[in-house]
């Protein structure tokens, strides 16, 4: 009686939603019009609405026997790690150490049974939560760890991690924590501290934080996504939310160093080691094709829209009029990386090991669409540099799609990182594999 009570509350909170959709779709639909023959055509993009919003969640299959991602021809792809729980990030200690953050998001109560009912749940990892961090360590450099164990465990969402002044940084979802650590130590002994604390949870996957340090290490900046899809919630749960924080190494001096990023999920130096970027997700149920998420250089003291515009000066038709001069402030992303992508991981290639179309060029792990009636992401995209310009994205690793017919995917790529040999390496935390891609020999 318990499970039929929770699967009608389910099914009333998602029919409710429908309802809130589509009278939010006629009441926006002159406004709609409007943007649509102004600004909006100046950049390609469509009208708010001009289709509706779409539920497909993806249904992980796994890779089966000889199964794997693709990459461009003069590349090998490999299956790295394996027995890991939702691997969503990857950090490379001083000596080649890697380090995996192995975290999901936990649904519960009525929330895990709307999950269940609309096919969410079969979309990733969907039991409790590992909250550990796992080290690999390759020794004789042959692309098998012989060395996998847990490094870390009884966090909280785990995601971003950092080696800096004798310190190992974890940032959990509701704070940074840092541990005194030695170079090639495999397990943390000692008693942590905490440093800051921080917002917790967010909109859907919008608990993780990621963490880097400048170059001369005297600050760290912290990503923390929005607590909600387009702040329906109002402002009071947006602080300190959809913003980059950047502290000292201590967690004292905390400030917002820029703002109205939706979720930020990758930050990365370009190998300038001057100019920050950020992949970010941008807001969904505006339509198939909109908002498009975007990898963009970040301005210090810059606002970037959310939830007032949309990449660039497109006021979004659900705070119409609401903040016009911060309409007027928002900076138009560098690089559109396509609708509902779910953008997530960042990283610059600076090796040599990779042609050299590849050099100083950015990966961007694209985690997969849910709400587009086709599938979009679900795969690992370059983006070139020239001078410190990009250029136009291309596909880099493919194959994760299995049979969109019957929405089935092997697995969904997250974050991204390049090893000291110049390979790249790729979280799939709906395989719960770490993938290696490099040059062919």
């Amino acid at each position: 009686m318990k499970n039929k009570l929770l699967t009608i509350a389910a099914l009333a909170v998602a029919f409710a939603g429908c309802q809130s959709q589509e009278k939010k779709k006629e009441e926006n639909k002159d406004k709609a019009d409007v943007i649509a023959t102004t600004d909006s055509q100046q950049v390609n993009l469509p009208a708010p609405y001009a289709t509706k919003s779409v539920k497909k969640f993806s249904k992980i299959i796994g890779w089966p026997n000889g199964k794997k991602p693709v990459a461009p021809a003069g590349f090998t792809v490999q299956m790295y790690a394996t027995n890991l729980k939702s691997p969503r990030n990857i950090y490379i200690g001083p000596n080649g150490d890697i380090f995996i953050s192995e975290a999901n998001t936990e649904a519960k109560g009525v929330k895990k049974v709307a999950n269940e009912v609309s096919g969410k749940s079969q979309s990733g990892y969907d039991g409790p939560s590992a909250n550990r961090i796992t080290i690999l360590r390759d020794a004789n450099h042959d692309g098998k760890p012989e060395l996998q164990k847990i490094f870390l465990s009884g966090l909280k969402e785990p995601y971003g991690m950092l080696v800096l002044n004798n310190y190992f940084y974890v940032a959990n979802t509701d704070g940074i924590w840092r541990y005194p650590y030695k170079t090639g130590q495999t397990a943390i002994t000692e008693k942590g501290q905490k440093i800051l604390d921080l917002p917790a949870g967010g909109y859907n996957n919008h608990w993780t934080r990621k963490i880097i340090a400048s170059t001369d290490g005297s600050k760290i900046y912290v990503s923390v996504g929005s607590g909600s899809n387009d702040g329906e919630h109002g402002k009071d749960n947006e602080k300190r939310r959809a913003d980059i924080l950047q502290i000292n190494p201590d967690g004292s001096g905390e400030k917002i160093y820029a703002s109205g990023l939706r979720n930020p999920a990758g930050i990365a130096f370009a190998p300038d080691h001057k100019t920050l970027w950020a992949a970010v997700n941008e807001r969904d149920e505006l339509g198939d094709n909109l908002v498009p998420d975007y990898l963009t250089s970040v301005k210090e003291g810059g606002f970037y829209g959310w939830p007032y515009a949309y990449f660039g000066q497109h006021e979004d038709p659900n705070h119409k009029g609401e903040n016009p001069e911060m309409v007027k402030k928002t900076i138009t992303p560098d690089v559109a990386l396509g609708p509902h992508t779910a953008s997530l991981g960042l990283t610059f290639y600076t090796k040599n090991a990779f042609p050299a179309k590849y050099h100083n060029g950015a990966f961007v792990g694209q985690h997969g669409s849910w709400n587009r009636s086709v599938f979009s992401g679900y795969k690992v995209v370059f983006v070139p540099f020239d001078n410190g310009k990009p250029g136009k994205i291309e596909d880099f690793l493919t194959g994760f799609i299995a049979d969109e017919s019957k929405n089935e995917v092997y697995g969904r790529p997250v974050a991204v990182e390049e090893m000291p040999d110049g390979s790249l390496l790729v979280a799939d935390d709906g395989a719960s594999k770490i993938w290696r891609v490099s040059a062919s020999k």
